[in-house]
């Protein structure tokens, strides 16, 4: 999912690390700095479009490592959010560093995530601008529920509830969809998908350059 263009990221807000309060916070998490860029996977590609098998392999140096690839990756793609299958890896995990409307910044990542929102009757739908990193350059209104609750684990195996509410509850339901092989794409009218499609093919090529130049200022290149 991309960053809501008016909600850049910093060191110094209110942050949740994996659901938890912290007193300070990086810019850059630590994962990223151990990790390594990833090429996102583009709409259309096999992975997008299955459902990701359950995460096995808790505690493994494997795992830890594509949670390090995935945030460095979310981050010189500019994003709030990000699922394995955009970095070709078809597993029940995602990756997010994302504010929500009151300022805090929500970062962690999740496996096998089960996600709840309200009931019909209790439930508040917002229509907002939503991008993707895998439709880049596109962004359309695509409604959600204000509200999510999503139940999995850590690279550990350890009990997570991650609570979101406004932009950050709508990046925990765009990630979760990922998982079952959705895109944004799949909630849109065909009118409106076909517009998406077009913005991807005249602002892709600029997308992809921005990316390559901040993956060099990194050092990374």
């Amino acid at each position: 999912m991309s960053v809501h263009p008016v909600r850049s990221r910093s060191a110094d807000r209110r942050v949740r690390v994996q659901g938890r309060p912290v007193d300070a916070y990086p810019a850059l998490p630590p994962e990223a700095e151990r990790g390594s860029f990833r090429r996102v996977t583009v709409t259309g590609e096999e992975v997008l479009g299955r459902p990701c098998q359950k995460v096995t392999g808790f505690g493994a140096p494997e795992l830890s490592a594509l949670i390090d690839d995935m945030f460095l990756t979310m981050h010189v793609a500019e994003g709030a959010g990000l699922a394995a299958n955009q970095v070709g890896a078809g597993l029940r995990l995602f990756v997010y560093d994302c504010l929500d409307d009151d300022g805090v910044r929500h970062v962690g990542h999740l496996a096998n995530p089960v996600l709840s929102v309200p009931g019909p009757q209790d439930r508040r739908l917002v229509d907002e601008f939503e991008g993707c990193l895998s439709v880049p350059g596109a962004a359309k209104v695509v409604p959600r529920t204000d509200r999510a609750v999503v139940r999995g684990f850590d690279k550990d195996g350890a009990p997570l509830v991650i609570e979101g509410t406004g932009y950050f509850a709508r990046c925990l339901q765009h990630e979760t969809d990922h998982l079952s092989g959705r895109t944004y794409l799949d909630r849109l009218t065909g009118r409106d998908r076909r517009d998406a499609l077009r913005q991807m093919t005249d602002r892709q090529e600029g997308v992809f350059a921005g990316r390559a130049e901040r993956l060099a200022r990194l050092g990374r290149a």
